[in-house]
């Protein structure tokens, strides 16, 4: 029988793995999940946010190379930091506050990748606009992976029947 240890906001429990009791207010997190008593969809994706930034910090260096194309930095974003950001996301239910703060993640990465741009009228380099950043990467493309995502589980659910 395996126990799993409870850590919540009062005190500690031993669970026994057929004792899934959380007391109010109490979290635990499961292979990087987060389970709850209430739905937590909001922290949930600030805690994925927060390890998807991490995970940036870590490959920026390769992602401002010069010495790497284009698609090779998407490749890292899309494996690397996506994979990351989007695990668990078939549960997730996003209002226009979430799906804000994933497209502002996402942004953030593709300027790094794609760089600074050289304005034609003034020849300063400034920064892509958000218009610019989608005709050159589909900027829905983190909502199509999860949409993508969603129906695979519910194909998954339906043939499990």
């Amino acid at each position: 029988m395996h126990s799993i240890l409870l850590i919540s906001y009062e005190r500690s429990h031993n669970i026994t793995d057929r004792q899934w009791i959380l007391s109010k207010g109490g979290t635990v997190q499961i292979f990087g999940k987060t389970l709850a008593n209430q739905n937590y969809i909001q922290e949930e994706i600030k805690i994925r946010l927060k390890s998807g930034n991490a995970c940036y910090n870590s490959v920026q260096n390769l992602l401002s190379s010069s010495l790497l194309s284009k698609n090779t930095k998407i490749k890292i974003y899309i494996t690397i930091i996506l994979s990351v950001v989007l695990y668990g996301c078939e549960t997730w239910s996003l209002s226009w506050r979430e799906e804000r703060r994933l497209r502002v993640f996402q942004n953030r990465a593709l300027r790094r990748i794609f760089g600074p741009k050289r304005d034609e009228v003034t020849g300063e380099w400034r920064r892509l606009h958000n218009e610019e950043l989608s005709g050159l990467y589909s900027s829905s493309y983190i909502f199509q992976m999860i949409k993508s995502r969603r129906m695979r589980l519910a194909g998954h659910v339906a043939r499990r029947g």
